[in-house]
């Protein structure tokens, strides 16, 4: 019985026993389905990549069934062929995940595919991004338990979805949290929260190195504490990882860790939030082989600031786990109504600074004359920051309602972004961007967006410009609520060194919304680049052509 006809079965099966129970109790069946389909025409000019069919289409399909504390779904996936990129290991179609999962008063249990997160992610964490092409799923068994109230207790096995199979390794993991103030009586009333957990997780992976007495068994600890009163929240967590050789780190038998401090304080009108996060050899894969986004057991957040303007956005930063020392620090302050700044309907203002460098590595030198390779790698001070700089974002946002149909955003951002580093190319880039958003309503249903964008980096020792150069945007977006939107775009890579590349990346798009139902067709020229959610990045192929966005939710 293949997995298809097995979770079909079980579904029919406990569909038929409930509703002999009681009949007008059939259970709930929601789902979600989405497209993405590109159509890929050559250009030579922006070296967009042609493929002999044309068109490509990512496709993902969600049914889930539900009937009082059991749960079951499949998802259908089907990449005819797999979209520019994105992993051309995807090429196929059928059902790459199944679950099953039964609830009771305290006690879950869940069988199949599962997604998973132990306290921020340090040395487990399983997800789904679509956008990125990752899904990095367990299959196995995955159990939960609630003793008394307060307490929560996660124990996992399993190996890791690698695309349309799984990876080598098996990852074993256990979770405990407990919340004083639930658990203990006579915290029932404090008003200061206290939670503490902590996590284990282990990897098997046979060595079969000729030479080489790689680890079998890695296991990885991390402890955390979250302490909040009234509007301040402070946490933090520590991660352990004993020596785990890999492709990431040059096969060195060196042990990792990472600290995580977050701090958030806000009240009405004012609030800041700092993120520090230090990461010493820190990747955690299943396969001690594995590449780029594959078999990662473990999450790695950004603590740099998410952009969505696409200027703020074009360099953006990837973690580095096999080093790096950063923070982030945010504040923002709303000017009241009537006041000097504020106007006549407020203003707010939003300054954001984050720093990330290398950490400080002393190689430790077993034979000075390198007859012996060096299996230790290096010794590290966890307070010592490094010299090399990789990223630095200085922005200022402002947000004003000018009058009843018009409101604007104006944005400044200084970056230092180390290309070298970040993506192997080129070395060290320092760009000034400036963004104005003007939003005007013609009516409480019509309005018209226009958004300006201009990105101008500095120029290197022999005159010319940084990287692509200096970049300017405008973009047009009417919108008809509830259903329609037309957008033009046009990115215009003016300041290329290479006068042949000063190109116009120009995007007509249009789109239509119903309810749980969405539609939107795009077509124009898509620049080379780089996309990046919470420090996990993709490339992004330069291209041209149609492309189509379809989704719905039932």
């Amino acid at each position: 019985m293949n997995k298809l006809s097995f979770i079909l079965v079980l579904i029919f099966t406990s569909f038929k026993l409930f509703s002999q129970e009681e009949k007008k109790d059939y259970g709930e069946f929601h789902g979600n389905f989405e497209l993405n389909a590109q159509t890929y025409a050559p250009d030579s000019v922006i070296d967009a990549e042609t493929v002999d069919d044309i068109m490509r289409a990512n496709t993902y399909a969600n049914f889930t069934y539900t009937k009082g504390k059991f749960s079951a779904g499949i998802r259908y996936e089907a990449y005819l062929n797999t979209m520019l990129g994105f992993d051309q290991r995807y090429n196929g179609q059928g059902i790459a995940n199944r679950y099953a999962s039964y609830t009771s008063e305290n006690l879950e249990i869940t069988v199949g595919n599962f997604y998973e997160q132990f306290g921020n992610g340090l040395i487990f964490r399983t997800y789904e991004d679509k956008t990125l092409g990752i899904d990095n799923s367990l299959d196995g068994i995955r159990l939960r338990y609630a003793p008394i109230k307060g307490i929560r207790l996660t124990g996992l096995i399993g190996k890791q979805k690698l695309y349309w199979e799984y990876g080598p390794g098996i990852v074993r993991g256990f979770d405990g949290e407990i919340s004083l103030n639930e658990t203990f009586k006579k915290f029932t009333k404090a008003k200061t929260i206290v939670i503490i957990g902590g996590s284990f997780v282990s990897k098997y992976q046979k060595n079969l190195d000729p030479i080489y007495n790689y680890p079998e068994n890695v296991g990885a600890f991390s402890g955390r504490l979250s302490v909040s009163r009234n509007s301040l929240i402070l946490s933090s967590e520590y991660a352990y990882k004993i020596n785990d050789p890999s492709s990431d780190n040059g096969n060195i038998f060196k042990t990792g860790n990472a600290l995580l401090i977050n701090t958030s304080w806000s009240k009405k009108g004012i609030g800041f939030l700092i993120n520090i996060l230090r990461l010493d050899n820190m990747s955690f894969r299943s396969d001690r082989s594995a590449t780029i986004n594959d078999l990662n057991i473990n999450y790695l957040p950004a603590i740099t600031k998410t952009h969505a303007y696409a200027f703020a956005a074009m360099y953006p930063f990837a973690t580095q786990p096999n080093g790096q020392i950063g923070a982030n620090f945010e504040i923002f302050y709303n000017f009241k109504r009537k006041s000097i700044l504020g106007g006549k309907y407020g203003m707010n203002l939003n300054i954001n600074y984050s720093q990330v460098n290398s950490i400080q590595k002393t190689e430790i030198i077993i034979n000075p004359n390198n007859e012996i390779p060096n299996l230790q790698g290096y010794t590290s001070d966890f307070f010592s920051v490094g010299k090399e700089l990789y990223f630095r974002d200085f922005n200022i946002e402002l947000h004003k309602k000018i009058s009843k149909q018009l409101k604007a955003a104006a944005i400044y951002m200084y970056e230092d972004y180390n290309k070298l580093v970040i993506q192997g190319k080129y070395g060290m880039v320092h760009a000034d961007i400036g963004i104005l958003d003007f939003t005007y309503k013609f009516t409480s249903k019509q309005a018209l967006r226009v958004e300006n964008e201009i990105l101008i980096t500095k120029k290197d020792t022999d005159g010319k410009k940084q990287d692509h150069g200096d970049w300017y945007m405008l973009t047009l977006e009417y919108t008809s609520s509830p259903h329609w939107f037309f957008a033009v775009s046009d990115q215009y890579n003016y300041g290329n060194p290479e006068e042949s590349r000063r190109v116009h990346y120009y995007i007509i798009s249009g789109g239509f919304t119903k309810g749980a139902q969405r539609i939107q067709l795009n077509y124009g020229k898509q620049r080379e680049g780089i996309t990046c959610v919470g420090g996990v990045c993709r490339n992004v192929p330069a291209s041209n052509g149609f492309s189509l966005s379809v989704s719905s939710t039932f």
